[in-house]
């Protein structure tokens, strides 16, 4: 027979982080918008890099497009409930990146070649 004092002892341990998703409002948010920056910049990026260890230049170039295949954990992510509202700040994540990649990558070469 445990008295109340073991019982709110072992409590703590059994819940050690639970706290990390619930103690902001704004986590989901702010995390999945990160997440998504980081899957337009870096995973690309790291796809062509192991591609081009592995394979000649030719062929990474060839099997690059493949990197589209990663676009299935985000979506799954939107189907799921629980992992609805950190998919949906993903993509908005994702987008803003590529809109100011776009718009930084046109207006430089605007006024490198227009000048």
């Amino acid at each position: 027979m445990e008295t109340d004092e073991a019982q709110q002892v072992e409590r703590p341990e059994k819940q050690h982080f639970e706290w990390w998703h619930h103690s902001h409002p704004t986590f989901a948010g702010i995390t999945g918008f990160f997440a998504g920056m980081l899957f337009v910049t870096a995973l690309p990026g790291a796809f062509i890099g192991i591609l081009r260890l592995l394979f000649s230049y030719e062929t990474a170039s060839s099997l690059f497009p493949l990197v589209l295949i990663a676009l299935v954990l985000p979506i799954t992510m939107l189907v799921k409930r629980k992992t609805r509202r950190f998919a949906q700040f993903m993509f908005i994540g994702m987008v803003v990146t590529a809109l100011a990649t776009l718009g930084v990558a046109s207006l430089v070469l605007y006024f490198m070649a227009g000048t």
